[in-house]
């Protein structure tokens, strides 16, 4: 199979050629700026590529209803221009082959379950943690959709008792994103994470908040491997700081040896490593040229 991968980010797009085992041939990425420019170079980039079909893990939120009359679109997004954009439509402007469109969450759940950290077992989820905070989920093989999808990076946090910041995110205040992705740890803290690696205090907060998370995660899921990437995560040393705070929360009600004595295998960094959004999107693709084949 010759197959074509676009994540969608809101920050950049990065498009790939790869085949059907996750393999990439080549990739290019460009910012997200308007939806005219952005398509103009994804277009650009896969025109005269003879690919079978195109896999799309997208910001959101999107549509992924296929009976609905807006299936394939980015929604209610709060990133300028995209909202109410057709993207499954733009693309079919153009190609005559099958798209398979998720969230990019969901699409690096499938890509880590398939090839990377969750390889081998039929449920994980895929957390991010940069400019926003998402969650995506492959539930006993297939992935977790809904009524709309899965945005498990707004459920609702107790608060640290140290931590007085009212929180980023424009709907909900201090849900998760609001209160530990990126943006929200730099107007919390007045610099970037970057410049506060040595801050115990500020990755202390963090942790308590993405542990906070993923508990509430294992007691709804019962994931059999939590994978957690993005850029605030290249702090590694929020990695035991969580899993500290994970085996706390569950006071040891979860009697399992895979949190009890292998938590260090449990939560662990993305098998795919920056390109799980990439490779999950060639999931995609494989998954609706297979679903068309049947």
């Amino acid at each position: 199979m010759r197959l074509a991968a676009i994540e969608a980010g809101g920050t950049k797009f990065v498009c790939g050629i790869g085949g059907d085992n996750g393999e990439v041939y080549e990739r290019v990425s460009f910012p997200t700026t308007t939806p005219e420019e952005t398509m103009s170079h994804v277009i650009s980039f896969f025109k005269g590529k003879n690919v079978e079909a195109i896999g799309v893990g997208s910001f959101g939120p999107i549509d992924l209803d296929r009976n609905s009359g807006t299936y394939g679109f980015i929604t209610s997004t709060p990133k300028p221009y995209w909202n109410n954009f057709d993207f499954v439509g733009e693309l079919k402007k153009h190609f005559q082959v099958p798209i398979g469109f998720d969230t990019d969450v969901n699409a690096a759940a499938l890509g880590e379950s398939l090839w990377g950290a969750a390889k081998g077992l039929d449920s994980c989820i895929y957390m991010t943690v940069g400019t926003g905070i998402g969650v995506g989920a492959v539930v006993e093989g297939n992935l977790l959709h809904g009524m709309l999808h899965p945005e498990m990076g707004h459920i609702l946090m107790s608060r640290h008792p140290e931590d007085n910041y009212e929180g980023n995110c424009p709907y909900h205040k201090d849900c998760l994103e609001g209160m530990a992705a990126g943006p929200a740890i730099e107007k919390r803290w007045g610099s970037a994470g970057a410049e506060l690696a040595q801050q115990h205090k500020v990755w202390e907060i963090e942790a308590y908040y993405l542990a906070q998370a993923i508990t509430n995660y294992i007691l709804i899921l019962s994931p059999k491997k939590i994978i957690v990437g993005g850029g605030v995560m290249k702090q590694e040393q929020l990695f035991p700081l969580i899993r500290e705070y994970v085996l706390k929360n569950l006071n040891g009600y979860v009697q399992s040896n895979t949190i009890l004595e292998n938590i260090d295998s449990y939560i662990v960094p993305p098998g795919l490593g920056d390109i799980a959004g990439l490779v999950g999107a060639l999931a995609l693709a494989r998954l609706i040229l297979t679903e068309n084949r049947c």
